[in-house]
This record gives structure tokens, sequence and C-alpha cells, in this order.
């Protein structure tokens, strides 16, 4: 199980596309904090069982709360262009918890900070360097070796747990919670962009 604000839940993301499809959106992305599960064969199976298949063959954007005894405790619909209010789900998940909101956010896991002293020679090494990230993305791995392979000392912030910190990098990703992201001496870096690390740390290939 994940943990958000306190609450025990787990985040599925699922699909009528395919799965080399769904892996692709995800890398596009830079990854995602959550599983994607492809609901392609038989086709749209688990959407029309839950009544979001559409005629055409693809599934309305909805979200479902399940709780531990299987039973759908929130459903949301809405229009594929439109942002769901993470705050509700939060609120639900809280509730079904049999605790209230606010409790959960003052009882939310602290954030996860890690921070590296070396610095190799021509890397700027009084760089602030922040990486927004998840125990789940694969880009999120790879930064990291790439960030201790060069020497550089940064200090990690799990979004997953740290909901304030999605706050702030869904507004800098217009909505998304695209990871890993990194805040360098005030600059955003959205995604793994190598050559821009490189350039912003001064790191020398």
């Amino acid at each position: 199980m994940r943990r958000f604000d306190g609450v025990n839940a787990q985040v599925l993301g699922i699909s009528v596309d395919s799965v080399p499809s769904l892996k692709a959106w995800a890398e596009s992305l830079g990854g995602i904090s959550y599983p994607l599960l492809s609901d392609f064969y038989p086709h749209g199976y688990v959407a029309r069982l839950y009544g979001v298949l559409r005629p055409e063959g693809t599934s309305e954007r909805a979200i479902f709360v399940i709780d531990r005894q299987c039973t759908i405790r929130y459903v949301d619909v809405h229009p594929i262009d439109d942002q769901p209010d993470n705050e509700v789900l939060f609120q639900v998940l809280a509730e079904i918890e049999g605790t209230a909101y606010t409790a959960a956010v003052r009882q939310a896991e602290p954030v996860q900070v890690q921070s590296r002293a070396k610095a190799v020679a021509g890397a700027t090494a009084q760089a602030e360097v922040v990486m927004y990230c998840t125990d789940w993305c694969p880009a999120c791995k790879r930064a990291r070796a790439f960030l201790e392979m060069h020497g550089i000392p940064y200090r990690e912030i799990n979004i997953s747990r740290d909901r304030e910190a999605a706050a702030r990098l869904r507004h800098w990703t217009q909505g998304y919670e695209t990871t890993p992201t990194f805040e360098i001496n005030g600059e955003v870096v959205i995604n793994f962009d190598r050559q821009r690390l490189i350039t912003l740390l001064g790191i020398q290939e």
C-alpha cells in the first residue's frame, strides 16, 4: 500500500489502450507515480463492468474509490479535459479510514529527504538540487543513479507523501504530476532532461 496524507491507499490507472500504448504514454510524461493496467482484451471488459465503456469502444474518464470490502465508495465521471479535485479524493479516503481529513494531513509521513555530500570537480557543488519523485517512477531511478554517479548533492521529495509538494509540481506542469522534476537554484527542469541537468550543474562528461 502507498500512503497518501496518512491514509492507506493504492492508486491504479486503467485504460482500454494496449500495454505498448500505455508504456509509450507513461514514458512520454517522464514516468508516472502509479501502476497502469490495460483493459485491452477482452476489450473494455472492466470498463463495461463499471458502466463507463462508451459505444465506440473508448472509456469515460472516471475515478472510483473502493474500500477493503470491495465496495465502491465514490464515483466521479467527468469530461476528458477536466482535472479532478484531488482534495475531494483525500477527503473520501480519510472518511473511509474513519479519521478527519485535517488529522490525516497532520499525520502524514515525513518527506523523504536524501542528501549526497560528495561533489566531483567541475560540478556546481553549491547548487541546491531538489528532485520531486515517487518510489515507483522508473525515470526517477535513472535520475538518482545519474546524480549519484556525478556526486551531486540533492534533496528528494516524494510527492506521494507530500501533497503540498505535489500541488506545487502540478502548477509547474500544467496539472500533471510528472516525475522526476527538478528545482535547481529556483529553475525548474521537467522530466529527466539529462542535457539540461548537465548544463545547469556544470557537469563535465
